[in-house]
């Protein structure tokens, strides 16, 4: 019986939490920490996970995010192994439009609905917009445009 204990590997137990030096390369990790010592910020909505993609080889490792981005965190930090429970919490179907409000969410009006004065899409005759798409405050929403300043990137991110 304690022979089987020795030879089970501890660091693939699933929901087992340590610091990111102790884990492999390709493990799936959710709950992850920026600082030591300070709460998990990372990855805690149902169904996500994050990968880890380089050896710990000095200070920091290399993760990716569910977002996509890749970044380098502190070794240090600690994370949990797996990836949090309930991935279908997403795909839930909402019966009516009360249970939006229930959840603290409300109403989504176009901006073509509205008048001139609310937003930038409002008023003409029939289904018309008259311009690119914008926020209400006039700034583009699509085509690439940029919203993140390039010093926040160059600090955060591996590219």
């Amino acid at each position: 019986m304690t022979n089987h204990l020795l030879t089970h590997d501890i660091t693939s137990q699933i929901g087992s939490c340590m610091p990111l030096s102790m884990m492999r390369i390709g493990a799936i990790i959710h709950s992850l920490k920026i600082r030591p010592g300070q709460g998990a910020k990372f990855v805690r909505a149902a169904g996500t996970s994050a990968k880890i993609l380089k050896e710990p080889t000095s200070k920091y490792v290399l993760v990716r995010l569910p977002s996509g981005t890749e970044r380098l965190i502190n070794s240090r930090c600690r994370a949990v192994i797996g990836s949090v429970s309930n991935p279908s919490h997403g795909a839930k179907k909402l019966s009516k439009a009360g249970q939006n409000r229930w959840l603290g969410q409300r109403p989504k009006v176009r901006g073509v609905a509205m008048n001139p004065i609310d937003h930038p899409h409002g008023g003409g005759e029939g289904k018309s917009k008259g311009r690119h798409s914008v926020t209400p405050w006039g700034k583009p929403t699509k085509g690439g445009y940029k919203t993140a300043s390039p010093e926040k990137k160059k600090r955060l991110y591996v590219h």
